[in-house]
C-alpha cells in the first residue's frame, strides 16, 4: 500500500493502522494551541481576579493550570499531529528529521491561527474584548536570557526523554513549563506563537508587540542550541521516536 508524504499511519486500540491525513493533523495542531493559549490566559485571568493583588498565587493558579492543561493536549492530540502546539518544538522535529520539512510551514501555521483563537476563547469567557492590544512591558537582557534559558529545557526535555522513555515525554515537558514560570524571569513563554499571541490580549497574560521580537529571537537561538546539545547526548536511536509522546509505533512513518 503506497501512502503520499501527506498520510501517515496510526495505530488504533485493535492495533490495526489507520491512515490520519495532513488535514487532520493540522487541525489537531490548531486546535491543541488553541485549547493551551485558552488554558494559560484564562486561568492568567482567573488567578489574578481572584488573587487580590497577590502576584505569587496568581502565578501559582497559572503554572499549575498551565502545566496540567498541557499534559492533557499533549495526550489527547499526540497520535494524531504529534501535539507539538509549539513552532520551536515543530522545527526541533524537522531538524533532527523526524518530520518532512514541507510539513513546518503548515504546522507554523496551524499554531499560529489557533494560538490567536485561543486568546479569543478565553477573552470571551471572561468578558474581555475578542482582542486587544497589550500594553505589559517584557523587554531586557534579563527577559531575552531567561526565554533562551527556558526554550533549551524545554526542547531538550523532549529530545532526551523521546530518546529514551518516550512515555514520560508528556509529564516532563509540562513539569519543565511549571519549572520554567517560576526560576525565569520571564515566566518561560518558549513558544513563539503563544508569544506573538499573547500581544493580542490586554490582561495581565500580555506581552507588547514590541517585545515579541526580542522573545521569540530568543527562543529560536535556545531550541538551536538544545537540539545541538540533547542529539549529542542522546545519539539517535535505530529507531527514531517523535516529540508525539507516545510509545514508538508505525506512526512514526511517515511516506517521503
Amino acid at each position: 500500500m503506497t501512502h503520499s508524504a501527506r498520510t501517515i499511519l496510526i495505530p488504533d486500540d485493535t492495533s490495526t493502522p489507520h491512515v490520519v491525513t495532513l488535514p487532520r493533523r493540522l487541525v489537531a495542531e490548531g486546535l491543541g494551541t488553541a485549547l493551551l493559549l485558552a488554558v494559560v490566559v484564562g486561568s492568567a485571568i482567573m488567578g489574578d481576579r481572584l488573587a487580590g493583588g497577590n502576584a505569587a498565587i496568581a502565578l501559582l493558579v497559572n503554572s499549575i493550570a498551565s502545566g496540567c492543561g498541557l499534559v492533557v493536549l499533549i495526550l489527547t492530540f499526540g497520535a494524531v499531529s504529534g501535539a507539538h502546539l509549539n513552532p520551536v518544538v515543530t522545527l526541533a522535529e524537522v531538524w533532527q528529521r523526524n518530520l518532512p520539512a514541507g510539513l513546518a510551514l503548515p504546522y507554523v501555521g496551524a499554531q499560529v491561527i489557533g494560538a490567536f483563537a485561543g486568546v479569543a476563547v478565553a477573552h470571551l469567557m471572561f468578558g474581555e474584548p475578542v482582542f486587544a492590544a497589550a500594553t505589559q512591558a517584557r523587554t531586557g537582557a534579563g527577559l531575552w536570557w531567561s526565554e533562551g534559558v527556558a526554550t533549551f529545557g524545554l526542547i531538550a526535555t523532549i529530545i532526551g526523554c523521546a530518546r529514551t522513555r518516550p512515555a514520560v515525554t508528556p509529564y516532563a515537558a509540562a513539569l519543565c513549563i511549571v519549572a520554567g514560570y517560576w526560576f525565569t524571569a520571564s515566566s518561560s513563554f518558549a513558544n513563539p506563537a503563544l508569544t506573538l499571541a499573547r500581544a493580542a490580549t490586554g490582561t495581565c497574560a500580555g506581552i507588547r508587540l514590541a517585545d515579541v521580537p526580542g522573545y521569540v529571537l530568543a527562543q529560536l537561538c535556545g531550541a538551536a542550541a538544545a537540539v545541538f546539545v540533547a542529539s549529542w547526548l542522546y545519539p539517535r536511536a535505530a529507531r527514531p521516536v517523535t516529540t508525539g509522546a507516545v510509545e514508538p509505533s508505525p506512526a512514526d512513518r511517515v511516506a517521503a
